[in-house]
């Protein structure tokens, strides 16, 4: 099985049919996979940066980069953050701390 980016920039997955069918493309998503608690993931619902905390019923709990309040996140609506997400979360972190914003 290969892989790669759809159009809409959702990861994507080759699979090969049987008879030398044509190869079909389908999304890979949260509810493809079951992500780990600690993984750092985005809400592509609203573009956070959260950390898999659990999973409860049809949903993935959600905190913020730093702590916070958690949140419910739709397995579908989530991807794994890319190492840029994670560091421009991290940056933003230590700058509200510097502003003396979190303790």
């Amino acid at each position: 099985m290969a892989g790669g980016v759809g159009e809409g920039g959702e990861r994507v997955a080759e699979t090969s049919g049987r008879s030398g069918e044509p190869r079909a493309r389908r999304a890979l998503s949260g509810a493809a996979m079951k992500l780990p608690v600690g993984s750092h993931v985005v809400d592509t619902r609203t573009g956070r940066v959260g950390i898999v905390m659990g999973h409860e019923g049809p949903y993935l709990q959600l905190r913020p980069y730093g702590g916070g309040k958690e949140w419910d996140a739709d397995p579908e609506a989530v991807r794994h953050a890319t190492p840029a997400e994670r560091l421009s979360a991290a940056t933003a972190l230590a700058n509200a701390r510097s502003r003396g914003e979190v303790p």
